[in-house]
């Protein structure tokens, strides 16, 4: 291939046929590069239009519907936790006041059964005091006729120690009377 030359000089080639200074910026070519610049232009935005754009449009909406329905389902579960927190509260609440009822039912039957016992131990100290005062006063009676016995015993026998002469009658009257007060 062989270069032919019109014989017409343009002010951006040499003598030599290579550029001078930058060929972009030579105005002779600047017809041919707006053209091709034209071209690559509209076909960048025919690709970006018709499949680039499209495709991150496709994938924003489904991010979108992804975040709103996490979003969704994130609040449902905050309601259902909610009641899920309301219903553990109030269960806990009828078990503290179960559990109440339960102390207060068990410190009635232990107290009836404390009055029962307390009743039952009155009852025993009281029949056993009873006996004990009986016994007490059966031993206070043999005692005091013990006593008069021998208070007769001994005032007869002082009698007639000194010399005297007392019949049982006189002896048991003295005695008698004095034991009386």
């Amino acid at each position: 291939m062989a270069t032919e030359t019109t014989g017409a000089v343009s002010s951006c080639v040499g003598p030599d046929g290579s550029a001078i200074g930058m060929p972009q910026l030579c105005f002779e070519w600047f017809p041919n590069q707006i053209f091709w610049l034209v071209l690559t232009l509209v076909v960048i935005f025919l690709v970006l239009s018709r499949i680039a754009l499209p495709r991150i449009a496709a994938v924003l909406a489904e991010r979108s519907g992804t975040i709103t329905n996490d979003i969704a389902a994130a609040e449902m579960l905050k309601n259902k936790a909610g009641e899920a927190e309301d219903a553990y509260n109030k269960a806990l609440a009828d078990a503290r006041a179960e559990a109440q009822n339960i102390v207060a039912g068990a410190k009635a039957e232990i107290q009836a059964d404390l009055d029962v016992a307390i009743a039952k131990a009155d009852a025993e100290i009281s029949a056993k005091a009873a006996e004990s005062e009986k016994a007490i006063a059966e031993i206070r009676a043999g005692a005091m006729a013990s006593v008069e016995e021998v208070a007769k015993d001994t005032a007869a026998e002082i009698v007639s120690a000194l010399g005297g002469k007392a019949t049982a009658k006189d002896v048991g009257a003295a005695v008698a009377a004095r034991m009386k007060g």
